[in-house]
C-alpha cells in the first residue's frame, strides 16, 4: 500500500501502473463509492463488465470509514485491471451520536471533497481518464471532478427506476406536500410507478426535522448536475417507470437501465473447501428449502426474531436461516457497517426450537454465500429484507421471493415486488407467526397467488438474462455511455 494524491492505494496492481504504455491507451473510469457493501458490489460489476467488454480499467475509491476485512477481502479478489483507493478519513465528531446512516455518508462526502480533487488530478497524469462515476450519496463529489478538470460525470444509481423517480421528484414534493410522507392518506401517486403508501416511502425521507432529510433533498437537487444516470435494474421488473423514463426530459439527465449487475462470484475449485450450508443444500429436494436471510445490514427486534422463528417452523417448509442477534432497541440497520453478529445469536431463539427444526431447518450464524445458495437447485424461495441487491439476485436465479422490508428503500421496494410486478408476497407489517408462516407456505407450494410469483419470477430471470446477452437492452445501453465517453474523450 502506498499514498497516492491523498488516498491509500491498493490493488492486484496500481493505478499508478496506467502511466505504461499499454494501460495509458486504456480508457480508465474513476468510480466513489459511498459506505456499503450494497454500494460497492454493483460498482465493482459495472467495473468488472467495462474491462471485460471495452477494455477498460477503473479506480474504485473508498471511504475511510467502511474499511473492513470483508470490504479489504472483496477488493484484493478483484481483477488486475481494477484498482482502489481509499480516501483519507475525515472528521466527523461535531455530528450527534444519533446521526442517520444517510447523513454520515453524505457528510463525509462533502468534506472530503479537496481529498478526492486532488486523487483525481493524479489520475488524470497517470491514466486516460474518461469518466468519473459517483453513486447515490456522492453527488457533492461532482464539485471534485470538476475542479479536476473530469469533463464526463455520470450518477450510479444501485437500486431501481422507482426509488430514482421518488428522489427526482423530492424538490417539487417538499414544497408541495405539506406533514409526513407516513401520515399521508393517499398513497404518493408518481409517473410510471406503482402507488407507494406514505409509510413506505424511503425512510431516510420519513422525518422532515432530521437532517438526513435535507440532504436527501441536496442529492435529489444535484442529481441533475449528471451528465447521464446509469441505473442498476431492468425494464421487465418495472415496465411502466421505464418507458416513462427513456422519454427525454428538459432538465433530467438521461437514465440508462444497465442491469442487473450482481455479484459474480469466483468458480470453486475442486480443492476449495464447500460451505456446511451447500452440503446440507445437496441433501435436499430440489426447490424444497426457503432460504431466510436480511442482507449485509440487518438485524430484526428480538420478539420478531421469535415470530420468524416459530412461523418457520409452522409453515412446515424446509429453510436456511442465516441468523443474528436481535438489534438494540429496534435499530434494525444495527450491522450495516459491520456483517458481524453482534452476539451469538441461538439463544435469542425460542427454547427447544432449535431441537424440533433440525431435520428441516439449518441455522448458519451471520453469513452464508447468498449467491451460491441462491442458485442451489434445492432453494425454492427466499425470504428477503428487499435490499435490491439481494432482490436482483433472487431475480438472476429465479427464486420467488417473501418480502419483509427493514430499512432504506426496502418498503418502497417490497411494494413494488407484490403489488406492481407480482414477484414476491409481502409478509403483513403485523409480523405475526402465523402470517409468517401462510406467506411462506404460499410461495413454495401455493397454487392460487404463490402459482403465479412464481411464474413471473421465471419470466424476469429469462428477462434479465436476455438483456444482458450481445445486443441485449442492458449491454446495448452500456454499450452507448461507454461509446460517449471514449467518443468525446476528456476535454
Amino acid at each position: 500500500m502506498e499514498e497516492a494524491n491523498g488516498g491509500v492505494l491498493c490493488r492486484g496492481g496500481t493505478a499508478e501502473a496506467g502511466a505504461g504504455a499499454e494501460a495509458g491507451r486504456a480508457p480508465h473510469v474513476a468510480m466513489l463509492v459511498t459506505p456499503g457493501m450494497g454500494h460497492l458490489i454493483p460498482l465493482a460489476e459495472l467495473a468488472k463488465r467495462l474491462a471485460a467488454r471495452h477494455g477498460a480499467t477503473a479506480t474504485l475509491i473508498t471511504f475511510a470509514s467502511t474499511a473492513s476485512a470483508t470490504q479489504r477481502a472483496f477488493l484484493a479478489s478483484l481483477p488486475p485491471a481494477i484498482a482502489s483507493l481509499s480516501l483519507p478519513p475525515v472528521d466527523l465528531s461535531d455530528l450527534p451520536p444519533d446521526a442517520a446512516i444517510e447523513t454520515l455518508m453524505s457528510e463525509e462526502c462533502a468534506r472530503v471533497v479537496p481529498a478526492l480533487t486532488g486523487v483525481l488530478s493524479g489520475l488524470k497524469e497517470t491514466t486516460r481518464l474518461v469518466a468519473f462515476v459517483a453513486d447515490l450519496f456522492g453527488a457533492d463529489s461532482f464539485d471534485a471532478a470538476a475542479a479536476a478538470g473530469v469533463v464526463r460525470r455520470y450518477l450510479f444509481f444501485p437500486t431501481n427506476l422507482h426509488v430514482l423517480t421518488l428522489i427526482l421528484h423530492l424538490p417539487e414534493l417538499d414544497v408541495s406536500m405539506p406533514g409526513e410522507f407516513r401520515d399521508l392518506a393517499e398513497p404518493v401517486r408518481l409517473p410510471g410507478c406503482v402507488p407507494i403508501p406514505g409509510p413506505d416511502i424511503l425512510s431516510p425521507l420519513q422525518d422532515k426535522s432530521n437532517p438526513c432529510y435535507r440532504w436527501m433533498v441536496h442529492h435529489a437537487r444535484r442529481y441533475r448536475d449528471a451528465e447521464a444516470i446509469l441505473v442498476n435494474s431492468f425494464d421487465a421488473v418495472e415496465p411502466d417507470v421505464a418507458r416513462v423514463l427513456r422519454a427525454p426530459q428538459p432538465g433530467r439527465p438521461p437514465v440508462y437501465n444497465i442491469g442487473p449487475l450482481i455479484k459474480t462470484d469466483a468458480v470453486e475449485t475442486d480443492n476449495e473447501p464447500r460451505a456446511p450450508c451447500l452440503e446440507w443444500l445437496d441433501r435436499q429436494p430440489p426447490r424444497s428449502v426457503i432460504f431466510v436471510s436480511f442482507g449485509s445490514g440487518g438485524s430484526l427486534p428480538a420478539e420478531q426474531m421469535r415470530e420468524l422463528a416459530l412461523g418457520l417452523e409452522q409453515s412446515g417448509q424446509r429453510f436456511l436461516w442465516v441468523v443474528r442477534s436481535p438489534s438494540d432497541e429496534g435499530a434494525v440497520n444495527a450491522n450495516y457497517y459491520d456483517a458481524e453478529s453482534k452476539k451469538d445469536p441461538l439463544p435469542y431463539l425460542p427454547e427447544g426450537f432449535v431441537e424440533r427444526t433440525k431435520e428441516v431447518g439449518l441455522l448458519v450464524p451471520s453469513w452464508a454465500p447468498q449467491i451460491k445458495v441462491l442458485a442451489h437447485e434445492a432453494t425454492g424461495g427466499f425470504l428477503v429484507h428487499c435490499g435490491w441487491n439481494s432482490v436482483l439476485e433472487s431475480l438472476v436465479h429465479g427464486v420467488p421471493m417473501v418480502a419483509w422490508p427493514l430499512f432504506a428503500e426496502q418498503g418502497q421496494n417490497a411494494v413494488m415486488l407484490s403489488e406492481g410486478v407480482g414477484a414476491a408476497i409481502r409478509v403483513p407489517d403485523t409480523k405475526r407467526r402465523e402470517e409468517i408462516a401462510a406467506a411462506v407456505r404460499e410461495v413454495m407450494a401455493g397454487q392460487g397467488k404463490g402459482a403465479e410469483v412464481r411464474a413471473k419470477v421465471a419470466e424476469l430471470q429469462k428477462a434479465a438474462a436476455e438483456g444482458l446477452r450481445k445486443g441485449g437492452a442492458a449491454t446495448t445501453a452500456l454499450d452507448e455511455v461507454v461509446h460517449k465517453w471514449i467518443g468525446g474523450g476528456d476535454k
